[in-house]
C-alpha cells in the first residue's frame, strides 16, 4: 500500500521555503528549477498538462510547445523557439527579480499539484491519464541513493 498522505507531506516539507529560480523544458518535459531552504537543488518534472500562472493570467503552458514563434520554420520546437520558449525567457527574467519563496503546496488525490509563491505566482500540474505513466516527479538533485527525496506521481510508479 502506497502512504500517499506521507508522500505529500514530504514533497511539501521539501518545497514550501524553496527559492524558484527558472522555468523550462527538456523535450516536452517542464522543469521548475528551486533552491531549498538549506541550499539544496530542487526540481519539479511535469510530463503532463502543466501552467504558470501570474494571479489570474496564464503567462506559459505545456500547449504553447506546440506553436512555434513567429518566423521560426518546423524546426522551432527542436530549436527552442516555441511560444513556451520565449514566454520561459520573459518569466525568467521575472524569477530572476523576485523573492519567489514557495508559501503553499497542495497535492490532490488524483495528483494535482499547485505550488504557489509569493508574489501571486502559481504553477498548476494536473494529470491527464488514466494509464500507468508518470505525470510528474518532486526530486532533490542533491541527495543521495542511501537517501531518497524524488517523489513521482501516480504514487504506485514511484522508484
Amino acid at each position: 500500500m502506497v502512504d500517499a498522505e506521507r508522500k505529500r507531506d514530504e514533497i511539501r516539507a521539501m518545497l514550501i521555503g524553496a527559492n524558484v529560480g527558472s522555468v523550462g523544458r527538456a523535450l516536452t518535459m517542464g522543469i521548475v528549477e528551486l533552491t531549498g531552504s538549506r541550499g539544496q537543488r530542487l526540481a519539479i518534472h511535469a510530463q503532463c498538462p502543466f501552467r504558470l500562472l501570474h494571479d489570474e493570467k496564464i503567462l506559459l503552458g505545456s500547449a504553447d510547445m506546440k506553436f512555434p514563434q513567429r518566423g521560426t520554420g518546423t524546426a522551432a520546437f527542436d530549436e527552442f523557439r516555441t511560444i513556451f520558449d520565449s514566454a520561459a525567457v520573459i518569466v525568467n527574467d521575472i524569477l530572476g527579480r523576485l523573492d519567489g519563496l514557495v508559501s503553499e503546496v497542495q497535492i490532490s488525490s488524483g495528483g494535482a499539484l499547485i505550488v504557489r509563491w509569493s508574489a501571486g505566482m502559481t504553477l498548476e500540474v494536473f494529470p491527464d491519464s488514466s494509464g500507468p505513466v508518470e505525470a510528474w516527479r518532486v526530486l532533490d538533485r542533491d541527495a543521495t541513493v542511501s537517501i531518497q527525496r524524488d517523489y513521482g506521481f501516480p504514487w504506485d510508479l514511484d522508484i
